[in-house]
């Protein structure tokens, strides 16, 4: 086997996210996790309580993705951290960790890297999703414990928690391929699909929020570019006596979209990039 770079598939730091841990069980299954040098390392879930218990967090209630780099002798989510970052990711050149929307916010497939870094770039460029979003790491996050060990660090969003989404599973599953084939690792058994569009990047991004309480009928136009006025959802009563339209608050793509069929003043219903 020919040396090369180590490259890490996370999914399930949050439990419920399952979608991640479906994408990381295709790289499996594919057998794209069998390169033709260096080393690939698969792990489908980190909570594994989490997941067990349908939940986001550990069995504590921490947040698993706040407490990088974790303590030998911490809270249990703070002990698996620091497991992962000293027998892991000493070993790690690149990482992708794949997550979904929280709640039953659903996510079109995303890259989120840092601004102002040329090489994650060029690797969002490379795994071409529909769209990179530039955001900042997060302190305790996984992604801010990678960087800072010098790990290529790309996070991928796509989906909603507590559901398999077959497309967008096939779109982190083609992003990934493009990824080791550009590190020419991939096995020559595999196919890689180019898309046919680039990769749209987004430097801002604002939530627009429900102005009433209802039930949320959506317009999906999830993925799609809206212009400032559009109607894109509506909010009404159950008893057939009030409606209220949900107008994109600025021209943008709508990223993420809430899903939920009951909503409340104030929730994030639609997330949507702006500055174009």
């Amino acid at each position: 086997h020919l040396p090369g770079p180590t490259v890490l598939f996370t999914a399930g730091i949050h439990g419920d996210e399952i979608n991640g841990t479906e994408i990381v069980r295709q790289l499996i299954v594919q057998k794209i996790n069998s390169p033709i040098c260096g080393t690939i390392i698969c792990i489908p879930i980190i909570n594994m309580f989490g997941f067990v218990n349908k939940s986001r967090e550990f069995p504590d209630g921490r947040d698993l993705n706040r407490v990088f780099p974790g303590s030998k002798n911490g809270s249990l989510a703070s002990r698996f951290a620091y497991h992962i970052v000293k027998e892991i990711m000493p070993f790690v050149d690149f990482c992708v960790d794949f997550h979904a929307g929280g709640a039953s916010r659903f996510n079109v497939p995303q890259i989120r890297i840092v601004a102002a870094n040329d090489e994650l770039k060029k690797l969002a460029q490379i795994f071409d999703a529909p769209f990179t979003l530039y955001s900042k790491n997060i302190a305790g996050s996984f992604r801010n414990s990678g960087s800072k060990m010098g790990a290529k660090m790309l996070l991928f969003e796509g989906g909603k928690s507590l559901e398999i989404n077959t497309r967008v599973a096939n779109e982190a599953v083609n992003g990934v391929k493009r990824l080791l084939f550009s590190l020419d690792m991939l096995s020559k058994k595999q196919t890689v699909k180019q898309q046919k569009k680039e990769t749209i990047f987004i430097e801002k991004t604002s939530w627009g929020r429900a102005k009433c309480s209802g039930l949320l009928h959506d317009n999906n136009l999830i993925g799609t570019f809206v212009k400032k006025g559009d109607v894109i959802g509506l909010i009404t009563d159950p008893f057939g006596k009030f409606e209220q339209k949900v107008k994109a608050p600025n021209d943008g793509y709508i990223i993420n979209a809430n899903l939920s069929p009951i909503v409340y003043e104030g929730d994030a219903i639609y997330h949507i990039s702006m500055g174009h």
